[in-house]
């Protein structure tokens, strides 16, 4: 498995850690690459030209960007993947958009290693190239969507403008990318003599291609006659006797071949078996092939067949066929005149029950096969039990037919919570899901099934590093399918399992991305009960996302929509006259985003932010959630003093000002309606610029308010610093000012003296309460307060000594 869990807190290694810091740093390293967020990159060049990374570096740099959901395109390969830049022996793309001009580039390192699967723009172009660097060649992959191998030897040969028909070796090859030949004459691969030119090819996969002649099958040996393993999974063969014998070419060499879902296998059963060096065989079909659960009428002959043939088996896939039997326990000897009379629950295996199979693929066979007792195999793929459906998702990881199937089963264990071998099961979803980013029923089963594992009370403690996969895992498959709303809840409920923000620091942009898009998508939506369900779940961790950060994510935030976004869900949530947790959440992010980023709270007043808030209060005066909210949203745009003007209406002021009175939420509205006005005060008698209501009977509620509170109300708020309550400190002018805010100062210290203590210090506030005690003109209360607030400091300090 290329994926474990880790445990503890392990570091990443230095050489991940240098890759991932490159691959969200692309800019830094490049000329004129664009549009980060979506792993795509034009017309840009690498910064360092004298710089060449290793083998090491430069295929995992490539392996890391297509797991992080990355596009390969010609301009990625350009910039990244030459010759001049990086060394590489082992070239993997999946999804991948590079053309032939890419793969030119890429192939001119001479690759030992291959694999192109659902690389929709690489054609025959490709082929010519390859046969140019192709003497180290160990291993190609060809899979569905990849038009790069011909389906006959009568194709014409793609001609460069300097080839000519005798001679296909010149030095000077150039590729005709438009494919079309344009020497003299056309060549056929029939004339040439050769389709592939790797004299050291060992492994040959060609998955979901036609082959119109049985003369291309033949060719396979003559090209490549030191073939130990062959894949030919879901091929289909049209031409007239679809024979299979040019498998005998390879009874020399073969030890592995593969056929799933090929259609004509029980047709030449004779020509399979002819392959006496066969370790592995794999005719396994899916549930949607035709001959599925129905492959032989004589299942246990044939079953036997093979056995007896292939004496070196030791890994054997039956799957979805009847190959199994009816499970009646029979004697069975008809294999062998050698083969003992033995019971077994597989007929056709009689003779294996002393030399088990290492492994046997039993998933979806007929007469549940899977279930029974007495299988001869050491590993069984197979939908029994966790252990066995474990087997087979990661046997069928490259089947994206089987594998949807598997996570299905898988699911309806996991929901109950039974899951016994959780760190297994956990690198098996997550290699499904990182494997088939673009199938989005895979996505959808693979992400439900990781909701539930991360979820189950005795999973193990998640590394940082595990934690960090799961959670691009998550988003690459949100990202990818931002239309799909079922994907959309899956990925939102897995995510509310870890810490926001904790724990999504490294992708924040990304997930902020994602989230707005939700809601923009859901918000007109939200009569239906899914629909609001995955637009509370957004905005609840879109507000997560935007507590206990620093103002830079705030500003992001804001410059991302989020704002605007929360003050048109409002609009809708009034024009319904509908006060549920989405408006309530709505304003608690926006409380959170102004939080101290002044840029922010410009942008709640300049969207109308104030006409809303005068709309809820008018609609809802009695929700004290919302109320709190609010008012801590303006108690943060009061704290901007060059927004202050904008709230000075007799209009705003009259409102704030019975808000001071208000018992709405314990204390927290009224304290917060206190804030506001003692904001607003400081800026002197002269920046009253209103008649009504007058700025002494105003300061009056507002001390009479403050009176009201007990001075050991627990709070339903959270400070990152003191510092805009400290400043009133200094507002000697407006004693009402300074009596806020040590009443706030009191407050917090005496009843969280751990958290408080030490930021009324660090921020200076001891200094200021000490000139205020110092002060004579400073009235008894406030002085008294003061003197509490030194008190609650000094205790809490003597205490940790």
């Amino acid at each position: 498995m290329y994926l474990t869990v880790h445990r503890g807190n392990e570091p990443e290694s230095l050489v991940d850690q240098c890759i991932r810091y490159l691959l969200h740093s692309v800019d830094r390293f490049t000329f004129k690459f664009h549009d980060v967020n979506k792993f795509r990159c034009e017309d840009v060049k690498f910064r360092c030209e004298d710089v060449k990374f290793p083998r090491e570096i430069s295929e995992k740099f490539l392996s890391m960007y297509e797991k992080s959901g990355g596009i390969v395109i010609d301009s990625f390969v350009d910039t990244f993947l030459t010759k001049d830049i990086t060394h590489m022996k082992s070239v993997k793309l999946r999804n991948a958009e590079v053309s032939d001009s890419g793969m030119q580039k890429l192939l001119s390192h001479h690759v030992q290693e291959l694999e192109l699967i659902k690389c929709a723009n690489v054609s025959q172009a490709s082929l010519e190239v390859l046969n140019m660097s192709s003497d180290q060649l160990y291993s190609l992959s060809l899979g569905p969507h990849c038009s790069m191998f011909p389906d006959c030897l009568e194709s014409e040969v793609v001609v460069g403008e300097k080839q000519r028909a005798d001679d296909f070796m010149m030095t000077d090859f150039e590729i005709n990318i438009n494919g079309r030949a344009t020497s003299s004459g056309s060549l056929t691969y029939k004339q040439r003599g050769y389709i592939l030119k790797a004299p050291k090819l060992r492994r040959f996969s060609l998955i979901g291609h036609t082959l119109m002649s049985q003369s291309i099958c033949t060719q396979l040996y003559r090209d490549m006659p030191h073939l130990t393993h062959l894949n030919l999974s879901k091929c289909m063969f049209l031409f007239d006797n679809k024979d299979l014998s040019f498998l005998a070419e390879f009874k020399d060499t073969l030890v592995s071949l593969v056929l799933f879902n090929v259609s004509i296998v029980k047709d030449n059963l004779d020509h399979i078996c002819s392959l006496p060096l066969l370790r592995r065989l794999d005719i396994s079909v899916s549930s949607d092939y035709p001959d599925y659960g129905n492959y032989s009428p004589n299942p246990n002959d044939m079953l036997s067949y093979i056995i007896f043939k292939l004496p070196h088996l030791v890994s054997l896939d039956i799957s979805g066929t009847n190959l199994a039997g009816r499970g009646v326990a029979e004697f069975s000897s008809k294999g062998s005149p050698d083969v003992p009379y033995v019971t077994t629950d597989i007929p056709g295996l009689a003779s294996r029950v002393d030399r088990p199979l290492e492994f046997l693929g039993l998933y979806g066979t007929k007469h549940g096969a899977s279930h029974r007792h007495d299988i001869p195999a050491l590993r069984v793929a197979g939908d029994c039990n966790e252990a066995q459906l474990l087997i087979a998702a990661k046997a069928y990881i490259d089947r994206p037919e089987m594998l949807q199937q598997v996570l299905n089963d898988l699911y309806h264990i996991f929901r109950y919570d039974t899951c016994v071998d959780i760190e297994h099961a956990l690198v098996v979803v997550l290699e499904a899901l990182d494997t088939h980013l673009t199938e989005r029923h895979i996505q959808i089963s693979g992400s439900a099934n990781l909701f539930y594992i991360v979820k189950m009370k005795d999973r193990p403690v998640l590394s940082s590093l595990t934690k960090r996969h799961i959670i691009t895992t998550i988003l690459n498959g949100m990202h990818m399918h931002l239309e799909d709303d079922t994907m959309m809840r899956n990925g939102c409920l897995t995510l509310c399992q870890f810490k926001i923000p904790q724990d999504v620091q490294f992708d924040y942009d990304r997930l902020v991305r994602i989230l707005l898009h939700i809601i923009t998508e859901m918000e007109h939506e939200s009569n239906s009960n899914g629909s609001n369900f995955v637009l509370r779940i957004a905005i609840y961790l879109l507000n997560s996302l935007a507590c206990q950060v620093d103002n830079a994510h705030k500003i992001l935030l804001g410059r991302l929509g989020v704002i605007k976004k929360m003050l048109r869900l409002i609009k809708d949530r009034i024009e319904k006259q509908r006060c549920d947790d989405i408006l309530e959440v709505a304003w608690s992010a926006m409380w959170n985003v102004t939080d101290e980023t002044a840029i922010n709270c410009a942008r709640f007043l300049n969207n109308g932010g104030m006409e809303l808030f005068l709309n809820c209060l008018q609609y809802f005066p009695e929700k004290d959630e919302l109320l709190r909210n609010m008012m801590g949203l303006l108690g943060n745009v009061a704290e901007v003093k060059s927004l202050r003007p904008k709230l000075m209406t007799s209009k705003f002021i009259e409102v704030f000002a019975n808000l001071v009175s208000s018992k709405s939420d314990g204390i927290e509205v009224s304290y917060n309606a206190a804030g506001v006005l003692s904001h607003i005060a400081s800026d002197g008698p002269e920046a009253w610029t209103i008649r009504y209501p007058a700025r002494e009977k105003v300061l009056a509620k507002m001390v009479e308010a403050i009176e009201r509170w007990p001075i050991d109300s627990e709070r339903n708020i959270n400070y990152r610093s003191f510092e805009p309550i400290i400043q009133l400190l200094r507002v000697y002018h407006t004693p009402e000012c300074q009596h806020w805010s040590v009443w706030a100062l009191a407050n917090l210290t005496k009843v969280y003296p751990e958290k408080y203590c030490q930021v009324v210090e660090a921020e200076g506030g001891i200094e200021l309460l000490q000139n205020l005690l110092d002060n004579e003109n400073v009235n008894l209360r406030i002085k008294s307060l003061a003197r509490l607030v030194i008190t609650n400091c000094e205790a809490q300090f003597k205490c940790h000594k």
